[in-house]
């Protein structure tokens, strides 16, 4: 099929190499704008935009879809179908009903559950023991679409946003092309159920911060669900660290206070073991390595 990809950040990388591997033709790639970053300020492309390059594909950025120059562009694409991987833009109608078979959309979570911004990272902070990645018929509503496939992931005690985004963005890839070959052939998606709906809303800068005095579980699950981005952290001595990775363990003392040499430190109720951390300024090491450099010893107390 003739096919426009739309998609920004490393998750969306795998679905377009898929594509782009594939016997489909990739027309047109849409993604953000180039930002500047780094001390220089650079203006750098996203890492969709710079796949696309490399691959000889044009590659489109316009800030909004929104006005009647850019939705005539789209449709003079001819599109079959259009792919939409985190992508950051909303699509309006007249995009959405350009294709042949309008736009699809790889969702990671079990919708109707965690609709919307975060949906990962949400699923890991809350504790959900399952979640999914769907292939949905985008329409106007966020996250509303009817579904054409899923499959359905386990999710272990371990887990963190950056594990869990890496095997569900491989997972979805596998999944949109099943999704391609059969919709020809007059796979239809089924709507979502209307119960169970909940929202993944954006992460705050303050919302990331870690509040000691909750149970363990639920500070273990803040710290994996919100790594690496946006991270959870705390302070220490006017001292910043983020927080990247934790195991629920044994242990109690006042809130915050770190109960040994080894990065225990005690919660509400329980205590947690850090096991990997960022101090400000430096880059992450794993708790161990940290220990050796500049430890943290029993007895200091997080705020």
């Amino acid at each position: 099929m003739k096919i426009a990809f739309l998609g920004s950040p490393d998750f969306a990388i795998p679905a377009l190499k898929a594509l782009l591997a594939s016997e489909h033709e990739v027309v047109c790639v849409y993604s953000q704008p180039p930002r500047p970053k780094g001390r220089g300020q650079k203006l750098q492309p996203t890492l969709v935009h710079a796949l696309a390059e490399a691959n000889g594909i044009e590659v489109r950025t316009p800030k909004s879809l929104k006005s009647e120059e850019e939705q005539q562009k789209f449709r003079d694409l001819n599109l079959d179908i259009a792919v939409v991987v985190a992508y950051g833009l909303l699509l309006p109608k007249e995009i959405l009903e350009a294709p042949k078979y309008g736009c699809l959309n790889i969702h990671p979570s079990l919708l109707p559950r965690w609709r919307g911004a975060a949906p990962l990272q949400r699923t890991i902070e809350a504790g959900d023991k399952i979640t999914s990645v769907q292939i949905m018929a985008m329409d106007e509503g966020l996250d509303t679409g009817a579904i054409y496939m899923r499959e359905d992931l386990e999710i272990p005690p371990t887990e963190t946003y950056g594990s869990l985004s890496d095997k569900c963005s491989k997972l979805g890839a596998e999944l949109v092309l099943k999704t391609l070959v059969e919709i020809p052939n007059g796979l239809e998606p089924l709507p979502q159920p209307q119960d169970g709906v909940t929202y993944a809303k954006k992460i705050t800068k303050e919302e990331a911060r870690i509040d000691w005095s909750k149970p363990a579980h639920e500070i273990d699950c803040k710290i994996r669900g919100f790594s690496p981005l946006p991270a959870a952290w705390t302070m220490m001595d006017g001292m910043r660290f983020k927080v990247l990775d934790s195991e629920v363990t044994s242990g109690n003392g006042s809130a915050g206070t770190v109960l040994d040499d080894n990065l225990t430190v005690a919660c509400g109720t329980g205590a947690i073991k850090i096991k990997r951390l960022q101090r400000e300024g430096k880059p992450a090491q794993e708790a161990e390595d940290f220990q050796k450099s500049q430890p943290i010893l029993k007895g200091a107390r997080f705020d």
